[in-house]
């Protein structure tokens, strides 16, 4: 089965509200190599600003699975997740992500391309605190490889 172009603009339901732990943060950062002080310890991340410490940049794709979940998850829509490989992922933001925070994702597709027999779907998750402001998007590219890929 191919990936269904039908995709391009669907816009699935928002996940459930996540809540950005400072454990999480803290451990995502170790995973990752952050060492800032403002990712670990809570007393810096305050005299640099923020209310508590400061995810990594690439945080967001925590939050973002549950997007991506939903749209590997539809029936329609032709994607065989045994066949699909990460290809690309940028984030735009309006501000940090920090502990406490509570984001609601929305993931829209953006678009699905066939190059060489895959398929290349991009898809966009919004994520607004609590209080409905625009924190992070995330967009993805999935490749589908094809049969003979």
């Amino acid at each position: 089965m191919s990936v269904n172009p039908e995709l391009v603009g669907r816009t699935f339901p928002p996940a459930q509200p996540y809540l950005v732990g400072r454990e999480k943060v803290r451990e995502f950062s170790r995973a990752v190599f952050a060492t800032n002080p403002i990712h670990h310890e809570p007393d810096a991340a305050r005299a640099a600003g923020y209310a508590d410490v400061v995810a990594p940049p690439t945080f967001a794709v925590v939050v973002q699975e549950a997007t991506l979940a939903q749209l590997l998850a539809e029936p329609d829509a032709g994607i065989d997740f045994s066949r699909v490989v990460h290809g690309e992922q940028s984030f735009t933001y309006d501000r940090p992500i920090v502990a406490g925070d509570e984001l609601t994702a929305t993931l829209t597709v953006t678009s699905v391309k066939t190059l060489g027999g895959n398929a290349m779907v991009t898809a966009e998750s919004t994520m607004d605190d609590a209080t409905g402001e625009h924190v992070v998007t995330a967009t993805s590219t999935l490749v589908v490889r094809g049969d003979d890929a």
